[in-house]
């Protein structure tokens, strides 16, 4: 993982976290895709004959918050299935400091922002564009 110029190596699992910590993580990340994601990139439901997007959401999971879109397809083949394709990940690493996951196009998790706070953290995901949704 990239901190400044150094590649610092982190284990495989994030660090165990509190009840009430997991709690304010989640609060603050649903608060950010209502506020900020949603009203910026699913103002409005658009049908296409392709995939398109019908909504963003976020899970927590072992440590990890992933931000996840909601595509249903326009395919004639498929029309209307639906699938989630995660496009950002937040690991804590440890109390209010996290790492941050861009999800490629490969469908592998690669480490963008390393040791972060929560609110560095959702700044960094409102700014860099690689981490924004389709």
């Amino acid at each position: 993982m990239v901190q400044g110029k150094l590649w610092v190596h982190r284990a495989t699992r994030p660090a165990t976290v509190s009840q009430r910590e997991k709690q304010a993580i989640v609060t603050a990340c649903e608060k950010f895709i209502q506020d900020v994601l949603k009203p910026r990139y699913l103002s409005e439901i658009r049908p296409t004959k392709w995939n398109y997007t019908v909504d963003i959401r976020g899970a927590w999971a072992g440590g990890r918050y992933r931000f996840i879109q909601r595509f249903r397809s326009g395919w004639e083949q498929n029309r209307g299935e639906e699938f989630d394709s995660p496009f950002a990940r937040l690991d804590r690493i440890g109390p209010d400091r996290f790492d941050i996951y861009w999800m490629r196009h490969t469908g592998k998790w690669w480490p963008l922002h390393a040791n972060v706070t929560l609110a560095e953290a959702l700044h960094i995901l409102e700014a860099d564009e690689l981490l924004h949704p389709v």
